[in-house]
């Protein structure tokens, strides 16, 4: 999840075809009573000689878009000569090839709404009626109201002006070749092109592709590939690029040499489909870069066809039903250019991979299986134990700062934070601490400052422009025709979470009743005295609507806004304290107000689709590089969070398999993701083979829990190696070989799959009597206090959260 966006533009000398591309007009949508599937698999029982059936092949005949689908007519070879296709009661003539149970092709021409697609038969009349619902190339379908504004990214990007759609002078202005305005663009679409690369001689990755001689020509240097058949072929790649849903997507497969573009040459390609998702930390507003990663030359080398899509990459949005949207079009406008895949499997990390388990719940049949890597349950998720980061960072390094604990060793902090330190890792801010007399830092960092300092604000604080859109969009547009601009993750999911009374989108964030630090009570980490007094002054965050712009680091780190932090009050604030409910030392005996969160909001996020429930049964290889001494945002024990939700929904987790790969020691980490190709395309090879058998069933033996070394070598694999995670028994080899933390609701007693934004509360004296502090017998003094903090009870996590469905 990295905050920073790594983008690749690409080279000149490109060919235009008309596909999947252009532009278009939102229209008003109606939210679907069930989440939108993809399309169907492949095969299909021959017909009965009395049977002929239409069936769209490119998406679910609801959710069709652009204008055009790919179709099939169900039908014996003997009548295909005398099939007729009509479209809304006009006879037409589309090209469809033939082969032994089916004609199939693409039927354009649809209107925007629904459509009548018939097959006849020109003896036995009209067989079969299908509706296709036909939605703008722009979107939306599903995912609700545009964004605005939305900065168009393809002229930086692609040296591409997007086209005119609009004569409103506040969105995009497109530009001639001599840089006057000829108009402007709202959906920032392109006409889609074709461009052709090639790996040369000693390439190593996607960053040694060179573009192929602009007069045709045949370079010398052309490094061979072998196919997944035994062929030995160029390695040529034909890269698509266009717009849809108002993203950058891409197409990437090999090709022959000096094959016409608008009739592709398919005969390199292995009918394996990879959906590369990517991760990163974005709040929308801007179209994004179209990342090169996508030719990863280890699967595109094989034969495998690669898309893409900067609407699936959360670098760009967090918004997971407008991406689970632009991956339904995206995968939609490949297989009416291209054909049907035999199989889709998803890649990517971080949002990458939290796409590949919440897509699989929201729409089956977009992924056939899944590679995640560093993956989450979800991003929403995060949001609880991120928000406590900042503020029990403040409560250590400001308002508990007399504590020795929080600076004689940085590993006491995750008795609070639950989140991994290392002295090793370095605070960032240390030199400026002679400058701060009310703040003593410690030497080493938690993950918390070290990983996720600043996510706070990007999620919560509308003032804060954490990916700089106003800068973005000044060149070319007016953004002050806009009016103000609320930049947060909740604004940027506005039309899942809602707008409140105040006028700013529903927050979900709430810390009513949580005890922070109360298993590190229990096990005697802090006292008694020192929970009381954290749990008194943590406080919590304020409503949208009263939050004021960040000070030192976020408006940058450079030897100006240094010198603000050491010399102004109060302008060093890594934790976003001024937007903090505080504890004011003026009314001593007034505990920290704590936050709730919005109700309404609460319930909208869990029955959005934006969580993940555990809903999966696609052949699963959760991977991931074992990176917690160097404080990654991807902390380990996500992969256990997921399974336990898994169990929790399904049962079992059985088609769920958890490899780990160490990194310590290593100078490069390894990469089993090749590996997990091989394994998946076995476990699918299987699958189609014994369609009667489970997926759990049809596992092959490689697709079992396991860990590696950092060679990639394997330690150990099995159904015992993570014992001890989600259960009580003795620790299994590879729980003992990678040690794993925990959040702050963790070590507040919560759940290790998260997931609960307003926790249930139980009455401070049912908590007396159950159990909840272990051996601590509070005195009435301190019962006292903590019905001060908790007037409203505590939380229990053995009941569901609340506004859960």
């Amino acid at each position: 999840m990295s905050s920073w966006k790594q983008i690749a533009a690409c080279t000149a000398g490109a060919i235009v075809i008309a596909a999947c591309g252009g532009g278009g007009n939102g229209t008003p949508f109606i939210p679907p009573s069930n989440p939108p599937s993809s399309n169907p698999p492949p095969s299909d029982p021959p017909p009965a000689s009395s049977k002929i059936s239409l069936k769209v092949l490119s998406s679910k005949p609801e959710y069709v878009s652009g204008g055009d689908a790919r179709i099939a007519v169900l039908a014996p070879q003997d009548d295909h000569a005398q099939i007729e296709l009509w479209l809304n009661d006009t006879k037409i003539e589309p090209a469809l090839a033939s082969s032994a149970d089916r004609l199939e092709g693409l039927v354009a021409g649809l209107a925007v709404g629904p459509n009548k697609l018939e097959v006849r038969h020109k003896v036995r009349g009209k067989l079969d009626t299908l509706t296709l619902t036909n939605h703008p190339i722009t979107g939306p379908m599903f995912a609700g109201a545009k964004q605005e504004p939305f900065v168009c990214s393809v002229v930086s990007e692609l040296g591409k002006e997007p086209l005119v759609d609009t004569a409103d002078t506040k969105y995009f202005a497109v530009k001639d070749g001599a840089g006057g305005t000829v108009g402007y663009s709202r959906d920032c679409s392109i006409d889609s092109y074709v461009k052709y690369y090639y790996l040369p001689v000693g390439g190593t990755s996607h960053k040694n592709y060179l573009p192929m001689p602009a007069d045709g020509s045949r370079p010398s240097n052309i490094a061979k590939t072998t196919l997944m058949d035994g062929r030995e072929v160029d390695f040529i790649v034909r890269w698509e690029r266009g717009t849809i849903n108002r993203f950058i997507y891409q197409y990437v497969m090999l090709a022959p040499f000096g094959e016409d573009p608008t009739k592709p040459d398919l005969s390199l390609w292995n009918k394996r489909l990879v959906y590369v998702f990517q991760g990163g930390v974005g709040f929308g507003h801007y179209q994004g870069g179209p990342d090169t990663r996508v030719g990863a030359i280890e699967q595109i080398g094989k034969g495998y066809a690669a898309i893409h899509s900067t609407g699936t990459r959360t670098g760009e949005h967090y918004d997971m039903i407008l991406g689970g949207e632009t991956a339904l079009m995206t995968k939609e406008g490949f297989i009416k250019r291209y054909g049907v895949p035999t199989y889709t499997v998803g890649l990517g990390g971080s949002g990458g991979g939290i796409q590949q388990y919440l897509y699989p719940q929201n729409h089956p049949g977009l992924l056939d299986a899944a590679i995640p890597q560093q993956a989450y349950p979800d991003m929403v998720g995060q949001i609880p134990h991120v928000g406590d980061c900042e503020l029990l960072e403040y409560y250590m390094d400001v308002t508990d700062r007399a504590n020795g604990k929080w600076t004689s060793s940085i590993k006491n902090r995750s008795w609070l934070v639950g989140m991994n330190g290392e002295e090793t890792v370095a605070n960032p801010f240390l030199g400026l601490q002679p400058y701060l007399p009310n703040v003593k830092m410690a030497t080493g960092s938690t993950e918390c400052r070290k990983a996720w300092m600043g996510l706070t604000a990007g999620a919560m604080n509308p003032t804060f422009d954490a990916d700089g859109i106003m800068a973005r969009g000044a060149a070319r547009m007016n953004m002050a025709a806009f009016g103000p601009i609320a930049f947060s993750h909740y604004d940027d999911v506005r039309n899942t979470y809602g707008i409140a009374a105040d006028g700013y989108a529903r927050s979900n964030w709430d810390n009513v009743g949580v005890q922070y630090g109360l298993q590190s009570m229990k096990e005697g980490k802090i006292s008694s005295a020192e929970f009381l007094d954290l749990n008194f002054k943590v406080g919590g965050w304020k409503r949208a609507s009263e939050m004021v712009p960040e000070g030192f680091p976020f408006n940058g780190t450079g030897a100006a806004e240094q010198q603000k932090a050491a010399t102004i009050a109060g302008y060093f604030d890594p934790w976003g304290a001024r937007n903090m409910n505080q504890w004011n030392p003026a009314a001593p005996n007034v505990p920290a107000p704590r936050t709730h969160g919005d109700m309404e909001g609460i319930k909208a996020t869990l029955r959005s689709g934006l969580i993940f429930t555990g809903q999966s049964d696609i052949p699963t290889i959760d991977w991931r590089p074992y990176l917690e001494h160097k404080l990654d945002m991807h902390n380990v024990h996500q992969s256990f969070a997921i399974r336990k939700r898994i169990r929790n929904k399904m049962g079992n987790s059985d088609h769920q398999v958890v490899w780990f790969t160490e990194t310590r020691g290593a100078a490069t980490p390894f990469d089993q993701s090749p590996m997990a190709f091989e394994v998946i395309d076995e476990w699918i090879a299987k699958i189609r083979a014994n369609p009667s058998r489970s997926v759990a069933d049809n596992r092959p033996e490689r697709a079992r829990d396991s860990c590696f070394d950092n060679a990639g070598t394997l330690m150990a694999r099995g159904a015992e190696v993570w014992d001890g995670v989600l259960d009580a028994k003795p620790k299994g080899a590879c729980t003992q070989a990678f040690p794993m933390y925990s959040t702050s609701r963790i070590v507040a007693g919560g759940p290790i799959e998260g997931g609960i934004f307003k926790c249930a509360l139980k009455p401070l004296d049912t908590a007396l009597a159950d159990g909840t502090y272990g051996s601590w017998v509070p005195s009435p003094a301190d019962i006292q206090k903590l019905q001060a903090i908790f007037p409203e009870g505590v939380c229990d996590y053995s009941k569901p959260g609340q506004g859960t469905p």
